[in-house]
């Protein structure tokens, strides 16, 4: 909500009124002679209406002020933005496999699992962004979709934070995932379609082979980003033993990179390795630059007029002024 004045250069009518009060302040403030036929003009006192006789211009001169405001049209209103753009189609494909629980990321100081890192970068990335569609699609043993394509982000990043590991299965199912994300950017037409892809696995899942979806998607013109997450090598992981309690064991996860660079080199993609959380977030700003779209704003003011609000004041002091001054304030010339 806005508040403004639409012709404010009618307060440099305010000027005048100061000049005003001092021509006419000698006049007005003048001792006013009492007259008695009865007694000594020197034994007299001012009565109690004469002593307050100065209100009269002050009733005058506000009401002036008031007039004065409202001649400068006082608003009160609301700015609308329109985003006039077709914007980027952006399809979020996560994997929720087990081996996401893998403790090889450090954020904020702690370590934290691979969706964890994942969450804060997206959501900056998600934040980043304008006018562009974004669904997400998450993947496990099966694909299914999250979030259809939507411009209402606080809703994406609320449902980034509900991910859970292994909602999906406990394998990686690559080629639905592209399958599922594909339909997903059919629902609404645009010029410019993306996928980013993330995994930190082998595809071992699923009914479509991520070759069979790469050629889809290459057909279609679907540019897809593919990027795996995770330190090479053995990484830890939380066992929670009802027995022994909670212990750390050693796993080795293998990423498929061989086709991770495939989908995104016939696709027209990139493809990226994130072994850190720093890493991470470089790569979705990368992709960031890579895929901006000229954003057309178009800005809509919707005001309502508040002049009746200091004009009406205004009147009744005028008022108010003729009637006293007519009345106990009458001057006898």
């Amino acid at each position: 909500m806005l508040f403004r004045f639409a012709s404010p250069w009618f307060f440099l009518l305010l000027a005048f009124i100061p000049v005003a009060v001092y021509f006419n302040g000698r006049r007005i403030l003048r001792p006013v002679m009492g007259y008695s036929s009865l007694f000594a003009v020197k034994d007299m006192t001012s009565s109690f209406i004469l002593r307050i006789r100065w209100l009269l211009p002050i009733l005058k001169y506000l009401a002036l002020c008031l007039v004065i405001a409202a001649m400068a049209r006082p608003q009160w209103g609301i700015r609308q933005e329109k985003v006039m753009t077709e914007g980027v189609n952006i399809i979020l494909a996560v994997d929720l496999s087990e081996s996401m629980m893998a403790l090889d990321f450090r954020l904020k100081g702690k370590t934290v699992n691979r969706l964890d890192a994942v969450r804060g970068v997206v959501r900056d990335f998600v934040a980043g962004r304008a006018g562009d569609r974004i669904g997400m699609v998450v993947f496990g043993s099966e694909a299914y979709t999250q979030l259809p394509l939507t411009r209402d982000y606080s809703t994406i990043v609320s449902i980034l934070e509900k991910l859970e590991i292994g909602a999906a299965g406990k394998s990686t199912a690559i080629g639905d995932a592209i399958g599922i994300s594909l339909k997903r950017i059919e629902d609404i037409k645009s010029k410019s379609n993306i996928i980013i892809l993330l995994t930190d696995g082998r595809s071992n899942s699923g009914e479509m082979s991520p070759d069979t979806a790469l050629e889809i998607a290459a057909q279609k013109k679907v540019k897809i980003y593919t990027i795996g997450v995770g330190s090479k090598g053995e990484v830890p992981f939380l066992i929670r033993d009802p027995l022994f309690g909670d212990r750390y064991v050693r796993q080795r996860v293998d990423i498929d990179e061989g086709i991770l660079k495939k989908i995104a080199e016939k696709t027209g993609g990139l493809y990226f390795r994130a072994e850190n959380t720093k890493g991470l977030s470089r790569i979705y700003d990368t992709i960031d630059n890579l895929e901006k779209t000229e954003v057309e704003v178009k800005i809509y003011d919707q005001y309502n007029e508040l002049y009746a609000y200091f004009l009406i004041p205004a009147l009744i002091l005028i008022g108010l002024k003729i009637i006293l001054s007519n009345t106990r304030f009458l001057s006898v010339p």
